[in-house]
């Protein structure tokens, strides 16, 4: 049996209960939004699905800190940037390009 979004986001957290399901399928429906949108696209293709349960996973662990940029605390460091290069370069090959008429 096929394994569902959420199962495997919860997988990847080692979430083992159902509690913050209502809070993992919001964050999955934001990622699907975002690349949808980066891309140009109205369906998310197999293909970005390991990429939208990254963005949700980056949304989990960003909770509460969200756009923190450095942090030092007890000689623990903590930095974010916007995507990773990889996620970045994903998202860039699955963009499709938008058709534009011009008037002559």
């Amino acid at each position: 049996m096929a394994q569902s979004q959420l199962e495997k986001l919860r997988i990847r957290l080692g979430i083992k209960t159902i509690d913050q399901d209502d809070l993992l399928e919001l964050l999955l429906e934001e990622a699907k939004d975002f690349l949808l949108t980066e891309t140009n696209r109205t369906t998310l293709p197999v293909s970005l699905e390991s990429t939208q349960r990254q963005l949700a996973i980056i949304s989990y662990n960003m909770q509460g800190i969200e756009g923190q940029t450095s942090h030092s605390e007890g000689g623990i460091s903590r930095s974010f940037e916007d995507l990773s290069p990889s996620i970045q370069k994903t998202i860039v090959q699955h963009r499709l390009l938008k058709a534009a008429r011009y008037a002559t």
